[in-house]
């Protein structure tokens, strides 16, 4: 069936003036982003990541950031994981920081310290999808390949009145396949148009369809069902999770340990899960909080354990190899939002006191 749509599509018309008519419209339409100023391989690649999850407008600061912290792939390589976990704090989704980092020590163990070229070897790099790659690919180097996304999804669902279901295993290949249909000479910057349009105007909710530059060749605009794609049948279901924690501290001090990397929040740090029994004593009160996560909604229990006795403190911290830290030193780490919160209200309280 997928393919039958396709040919059927594919006889009905040529329809890649649709793909000019949205880069005339790119050229003098295009937002002003300080990575479409440059052509390099490694920013447009870091702004791809950062922008994967992450909102222009909330990400554009953290993106500066982190690519004059980290200009280029040898720096990055170069640098200590906590150090790169700590410049892509705000921005959450940390595994993409730890992927990146790994990824600049594969460009440079690899591929001699220059950034790959093709489409094949891009896609090789640690935490790079196929929309990544074909970005990079396309406007770095000149790929004929669409960056395949929501935003492609959403447009060409419309342009088309096409119920193909999103949420299809075969969703990616057919969209694929759809945006060729439509694919102009330059690729990249139909790509970065696609993601403008998407963005700005086609936008799931309330698109603003009479600023469009294709309406008069969508067909779900001409038969008034804009609203009704894209067509997405399947809706994973978020699971509850379950987390305790217990904040141990004392005289502005408190301990934390770093997580490891095969679960949630990989490789921030975090308060002790446990405590000994000789602490429950020093527990003062429970704050519950509910955090949401991509696939998990997770409910947190945070103890406050304000050890008054310095033997009890000291054994605690020997016997499990704690990190002994302050609001100061928490500052050049990466906490889970939850317990960054938990920090910054305590270095309110102890501030006050």
């Amino acid at each position: 069936m997928q393919t039958d749509k396709l040919l059927e599509k594919t006889k009905q018309s040529d329809f890649r003036h649709i793909g000019n008519k949205l880069l005339n419209w790119y050229k003098t339409n295009a937002r002003d982003l300080p990575f479409r100023q440059t052509r390099d391989p490694y920013k447009i690649w870091i702004c791809e990541i950062v922008f994967q999850q992450t909102r222009i407008a909330q990400g554009l600061g953290h993106y500066n950031n982190f690519v004059q912290r980290f200009p280029d792939v040898k720096t990055l390589a170069e640098a200590d994981e906590n150090e790169v976990l700590l410049y892509w704090k705000g921005l959450g989704y940390y595994s993409r920081a730890i992927n990146v980092h790994k990824a600049a020590q594969q460009i440079m163990n690899d591929y001699n310290g220059v950034f790959p070229h093709e489409y094949d070897e891009i896609l090789k790099l640690k935490g790079v999808g196929k929309y990544t790659a074909a970005a990079v690919s396309s406007i770095c180097f000149g790929g004929k390949i669409p960056a395949v996304d929501g935003n492609f999804y959403r447009v060409l669902s419309r342009i088309f009145a096409d119920d193909f279901d999103i949420s299809s295993s075969k969703a990616f290949n057919y969209f694929s396949e759809l945006a060729h249909l439509i694919l102009p000479e330059n690729v990249g910057d139909f790509n970065q148009a696609m993601m403008d349009l998407g963005s700005e105007i086609c936008k799931p909710k309330n698109p603003l369809c009479s600023e469009c530059p294709l309406h008069e060749d969508c067909l779900a605009f001409s038969l008034n069902k804009v609203s009704e794609f894209p067509i997405k049948t399947k809706k994973v279901k978020a699971a509850d999770l379950e987390l305790k924690y217990y904040f141990v501290h004392r005289n502005g001090q408190f301990l934390i340990q770093q997580r490891k990397d095969d679960f949630i929040w990989k490789k921030l740090f975090e308060f002790p899960p446990e405590i000994s029994d000789d602490l429950i004593p020093f527990i003062k009160s429970i704050k519950n909080v509910s955090h949401k996560l991509t696939h998990k909604n997770l409910s947190i229990e945070i103890f406050n354990v304000e050890v008054e006795s310095e033997e009890i403190w000291h054994n605690f911290i020997t016997q499990n190899n704690y990190i002994v830290t302050d609001v100061e030193g928490s500052h050049e780490k990466s906490f889970p939002k939850p317990l960054e919160n938990y920090i910054q209200n305590y270095e309110t309280a102890y501030r006050i006191l």
